[in-house]
């Protein structure tokens, strides 16, 4: 079992949608949270702990990340995925993006 952990900013858009899709993929638990002041889930750090592959999907949150959270790293793998806040929940194009880019990482059985 692969624990996949999306981050973005308000815990949205991006992650929630990456929580939903890689739900359903055999051998992957999923969760999602936020890094801004004001996400809908505030990432924690027992969701690190958690996690055996973190995803962000900025550069920006990757350093965030590192910054606020670096304790609670222990040299986890971070993956920052590159999609740009331009897309709304489950839209298909963001879908197939998330599919493309973080499903190389997750098995999918």
């Amino acid at each position: 079992m692969t624990n996949a952990l999306f981050i973005c900013t308000q815990n949205r858009l991006r992650s929630p949608t990456a929580e939903h899709v890689f739900a359903s993929w055999r051998g992957v638990e999923t969760d999602s949270a936020g890094l801004g002041a004001d996400a809908d889930i505030a990432l924690s750090p027992e969701q690190l702990a958690w996690a055996d592959i973190v995803f962000v999907m900025e550069k920006t949150h990757k350093a965030r990340l590192s910054t606020r959270f670096r304790q609670h790293l222990n040299g986890k793998r971070v993956i920052c995925l590159d999609i740009p806040d331009e897309y709304e929940y489950m839209q298909p194009e963001l879908v197939r993006l998330l599919e493309s880019k973080a499903g190389r990482f997750l098995r999918r059985g």
